[in-house]
């Protein structure tokens, strides 16, 4: 039997109660890794851990809002006392802000720069200390972060988040650290099945393939991000996003190009 790609190895995961990051949890967990699953929900959390624990897989949940230094900063301690050394870090948990540029609040600015850019960044400072040589940083950015977006706070933090990436590349790879961030586009999820009906429908159709992507189409992704499979990709970015933001706004064009035949 082949040795599985993350096997001996501990991932956090953040935001991974549901949606993307518990396919992600999954994913490394059947990969190996032991995960430390993380969120705010905690009920839905520990739930998830105990439904992958039923499959002999090594996941456990603590509970980490990503917008509090002392979060980080007791799950850094608590991974320490335990002499955890830390191989990966998958910066998933996200929120929507989708207020458009006239209306948008401050205080739903903030939030959605505390949640999607400096919860990474913290994420970083607290967890790096504790990673061999050898770790993966993960950061789940977005579409949104590629091009204008209609939902400004949301794209401006994402659009921040590759910054942040970037430095990342280039101030940890000396320590053996690779970060890389990872852009879906409309994917299944709880976060995407509150959006507008009308933003979904122009969505999908300026996304080549025609549909939403699933989470276990992401999830793969980070695994072999996480694995020595990329021991020299650092700094990327890569798209998950069925085409869509291959085409430029073209795909308007081959519609209407498509609809006069």
């Amino acid at each position: 039997m082949s040795r599985r790609r993350l096997e001996g190895r501990t991932v956090v995961i953040t935001g991974a109660s549901q949606g993307q990051g518990a396919a992600e949890a999954e994913a490394c967990a059947h990969e190996g890794a032991r995960v430390v699953a993380t969120d705010v929900l905690d009920e839905a959390g520990e739930k998830l851990a105990a439904s992958l624990r039923a499959q002999d897989l090594d996941v456990e949940y603590r509970h980490l809002d990503v917008t509090a230094p002392e979060d980080w900063c007791a799950l850094a301690d608590w991974l320490a006392e335990h002499r955890t050394a830390i191989h990966g870090l998958v910066n998933n948990a996200g929120i929507p802000m989708r207020a458009r540029l006239g209306a948008v609040e401050t205080a739903d600015w903030n939030r959605a720069f505390a949640v999607n850019t400096t919860g990474p960044m913290l994420g970083i400072q607290a967890l790096a200390p504790l990673m061999t040589a050898g770790g993966s940083i993960v950061n789940i950015g977005s579409v949104a972060g590629l091009t204008a977006h209609h939902a400004v706070a949301y794209t401006a933090s994402k659009w921040a988040l590759r910054g942040l990436t970037r430095v990342a590349a280039l101030e940890l790879a000396p320590k053996g650290i690779r970060t890389n961030i990872v852009h879906p586009g409309f994917i299944d999820t709880p976060l995407m099945a509150s959006a507008n009906p009308v933003f979904a429908a122009a969505h999908l159709s300026l996304t080549p393939q025609g549909r939403p992507g699933l989470p276990e189409e992401v999830a793969p992704l980070i695994v072999h991000l996480l694995s020595d499979e990329s021991s020299y990709t650092n700094g990327a970015e890569i798209t998950v996003d069925g085409g869509y933001a291959a085409h430029g706004g073209v795909k308007a064009i081959t519609n209407a190009l498509d609809a006069d035949r």
